[in-house]
């Protein structure tokens, strides 16, 4: 297996976009990674670049101490050492299950015997035990895409790279094989790099999540970090469907400061404030204030007439609803627990913790559209 590393990368395509910028990256041996953002982020750019489909303008890429970019030096991608699954999983439908897979075995000269033994053994390990004379028309997607699978790992790369691999696949058979296959790379210890769009995907396989914005890295955390520590504004409603509020902070009553939003009839008192900035600390800063749908408390207003928001969505979850009410003009989201109000309630609302980021740039737009606009 190998680590991965990127440092300083930089790549600009021939037209002048910019697809990655000062990329700083490194993924430790047998670690599993997973590249998350919105469409034209960078993840699969930042993959492609690893893989060596796409070379870097500045910077460089280097598998376990081998610089296959940079310093002068460019590796084709046949020759790094990797495994690579599409989302479509381009298995070849002329030829047997065993004949797909065992082809990287060809091309690596393998003995004929030995490529027999060892597709036999992976094609076990992915659930298709006795598959190999089949025909790929007698698979589901399921089984072509573990097809795919036992192809990427039979030659045992270094390094797998999973581009969106399993969001072709319905539920539940993509939560199967997410299972399936944190089991698997976990066995054989490989070094991997996902990329995703599914973010509960994302924070279930991955020892470590990168979030990117406009080729540039946003944040790199453990799940847990990432849902309770967003590093800005943008992480936090990217991953968490946070509520974003332009505001100020202002003297309140503890005498450390609250927040009045910009535009909406909202105000948080200070005790439930934190920083995630140091720019976000001076009463009067303009802030943008993060309020993850966890973090926002629904409780049935008591009687008719009284509560201080209106529900207008409540959808029904396994352990809660997701819930976006109004609330002084602004539509604040909440998961609840136990609670499902309807639609048209009236309902108290509790802030438990809020987020103060200082105004920062951001490809994607963070300010919510007010109810009624």
């Amino acid at each position: 297996m190998a680590s991965v590393t990127l440092s300083s990368v930089d790549l600009r395509y021939p037209s002048g976009t910019q697809g990655l910028a000062g990329i700083d990256l490194h993924v430790e041996d047998g670690e599993f990674v997973a590249l998350l953002g919105p469409s034209g982020s960078g993840k699969t750019t930042l993959l492609r670049t690893v893989a060596g489909f796409l070379a870097p303008t500045s910077g460089r890429v280097l598998l376990g101490e081998r610089v296959v970019a940079g310093d002068g030096a460019f590796v084709a991608p046949e020759h790094r050492s990797l495994g690579m699954v599409f989302q479509q999983h381009a298995v070849w439908p002329h030829w047997s299950v065993g004949r797909n897979v065992e082809y990287p075995l060809k091309l690596a000269k393998v003995p004929r015997r030995e490529r027999a033994e060892r597709v036999a053994s992976v094609l076990e390990l992915v659930g298709l035990a006795g598959a190999a004379k089949r025909d790929p028309a007698t698979l589901s997607g399921g089984q072509r895409q573990r097809v795919a699978l036992a192809r990427a790992i039979v030659a045992e790369p270094g390094v797998l790279l999973l581009d969106e691999a399993l969001s072709a696949l319905d539920e539940p058979l993509r939560d199967r094989l997410r299972l399936e296959l944190q089991s698997l790379t976990r066995r054989f210890g490989l070094t991997v790099i996902h990329v995703t769009h599914d973010r509960d995907e994302a924070l279930a396989l991955a020892d470590r999540v990168v979030v990117l914005d406009g080729g540039r890295i946003q944040q790199v955390a453990t799940p847990p970090e990432l849902v309770s520590r967003p590093a800005s504004a943008f992480v936090a409603r990217f991953v968490s469907d946070a509520t974003i509020i332009a505001g100020a902070l202002v003297p309140g009553t503890t005498g450390a400061g609250g927040f009045v939003g910009s535009g909406h009839a909202v105000r948080i008192d200070a005790a439930v404030i934190e920083r995630g900035g140091t720019e976000g600390s001076r009463d009067g800063a303009e802030v943008h204030l993060a309020i993850l749908p966890e973090d926002v408390v629904l409780a049935p207003s008591g009687r008719a007439g009284d509560g201080d928001a209106v529900v207008v969505s409540s959808l029904f979850g396994r352990e809660g609803n997701d819930v976006v009410v109004d609330w002084g003009g602004l539509a604040l989201r909440s998961r609840t627990a136990g609670f499902r109000p309807i639609v048209g309630e009236r309902v108290l609302v509790r802030v438990r913790r809020a987020i103060a980021y200082p105004g920062g740039a951001s490809r994607s737009p963070l300010v919510p559209v007010p109810l009624g606009v």
